[in-house]
């Protein structure tokens, strides 16, 4: 099975989802780049029984061919992929490379938003990229390719190659394996410029977390130190965590509240007031049952492609 697409837009290449079947669209408005809209075809195969991705993309329309209906063979001299490959050949022509045949390569997770890493790519390495679905940079210091994940398995599983406005970089939108940093730690960003100021020869590592991402850590937090028999300073969340009944007849209080912002026609700083309660509430929740916000964020874009009706109906028998 495999979900057909069209091109529709500007500036970004498509690959994938990432976990589900997913669309490879090329566009581009240029030249004789811009009247490309061939339906293709991307299929995923599951390796072994965890979460990485191989996705093997094939053309299933270029121009005077008919797909044969062999999905084994992927390969480099299948007709169909090579078809493929000159359209991506096309796409490149388009960057501004440096004078090395450089761009600056940056990767970001694709539902923390977080930024994995920088690196450096050539045609070659964004052409495998494209091709493979997995985050491919090159070594200047090697002078060759090398694919995140080669060595340590923590491949970066890309859904979408975004370009700037003056085409000069681009972004590798993905999902990570494992920690990307050969450190061990999530990103390669961890050093905050605050904390070298107050103290340059203690080395603290932490991540750059946006605001959801930091509420969730301060909620974990406040949950190890429901174990510190020492810890006696007062606070709402270990509260929360502590008492599940208060929890949820918080919960149920705060959705009613934001219902009654609608009902009520009321302001909408009221209403996004209230969508605050809700959020911080059914995180406290989420750490109790030790669901990370990430897992919640996945499952929301898996099912962007569905239609809300099919998937409410997908889950009856499940229920």
């Amino acid at each position: 099975m495999a979900a057909m697409f069209t091109a529709v837009s500007q500036r970004s290449f498509h690959a994938t989802n990432v976990r589900d079947f997913a669309h490879f669209n090329l566009r581009n408005n240029v030249n004789s780049f811009k009247n490309i809209s061939y339906p293709l075809n991307v299929r995923r195969l599951r390796q072994n029984d965890c979460n990485s991705n191989l996705l093997v993309v094939n053309a299933t329309a270029a121009p005077g061919h008919t797909s044969q209906g062999n999905e084994s063979n992927y390969d480099d001299d299948n007709e169909n992929n090579r078809y493929l490959k000159t359209q991506v050949e096309g796409l490149l022509e388009t960057i501004k490379w440096d004078e090395k045949g450089l761009v600056v390569a940056i990767a970001q997770h694709i539902d923390t938003g977080a930024i994995l890493m920088q690196g450096f790519a050539n045609k070659d390495a964004v052409s495998r990229t494209l091709m493979s679905c997995k985050a491919t940079f090159y070594s200047r210091s090697r002078s060759s390719l090398w694919t995140k994940g080669e060595t340590s398995s923590n491949f970066i599983n890309i859904a979408d190659v975004f370009f700037d406005c003056d085409r000069d970089s681009i972004i590798y939108l993905g999902k990570p394996d494992g920690p990307t940093c050969h450190t061990g730690m999530e990103t390669c960003y961890f050093t905050a410029a605050s904390d070298f100021v107050k103290n340059p020869n203690v080395e603290v590592k932490r991540q750059p977390l946006t605001s959801l991402y930091s509420l969730e850590d301060t909620i974990y937090q406040r949950k190890s130190d429901l174990a510190d028999l020492n810890f006696r300073k007062p606070s709402w969340t270990k509260k929360l965590l502590d008492d599940q009944k208060l929890l949820c007849s918080k919960i149920r209080e705060e959705a009613n509240e934001l219902c009654q912002t609608l009902e009520d026609n009321e302001d909408k700083s009221r209403t996004a007031s209230e969508m605050a309660d809700v959020l911080y509430h059914s995180m406290v929740l989420l750490a109790i049952k030790n669901v990370k916000i990430e897992e919640v964020l996945e499952i929301l874009r898996a099912r962007f492609s569905k239609s809300g009706i099919e998937e409410k109906n997908s889950r009856k028998g499940k229920d």
